[in-house]
């Protein structure tokens, strides 16, 4: 009787584990999708023009992430910025520059 009780709770918590698990990984893909078609790149990536806009606009601030989005004359770029508070502020920014949405 003992090791039909001892059974039934470890095949409890096999299956209470890996439903932990599949919800990790849904959670993880539904972030991706989130970042709407901008793509990762490095922070020395960002263009120069866009990199001296932050830096004046955003004095203090340092880039933590970068991302791009569009063709040729239509780049978006995503930043994460940390200020001097570590508090984290997400910017779009146009190929000029110029903050937008």
């Amino acid at each position: 009787m003992k090791k039909i009780v001892l059974m039934v709770a470890v095949a409890a918590c096999v299956a209470f584990a890996s439903q932990s698990v599949q919800a990790s990984a849904v959670q993880t893909s539904v972030e991706n999708v989130m970042q709407d078609d901008f793509m990762k790149i490095e922070v020395k990536e960002l263009p120069q023009v866009v990199q001296d806009a932050i830096a004046k606009s955003y004095e203090g601030s340092t880039v933590k992430e970068a991302y791009v989005a569009g063709t040729d004359g239509a780049k978006k770029y995503k930043v994460v910025l940390v200020d001097k508070d570590q508090k984290e502020q997400t910017v779009v920014l146009n190929e000029q520059g110029e903050v937008i949405e």
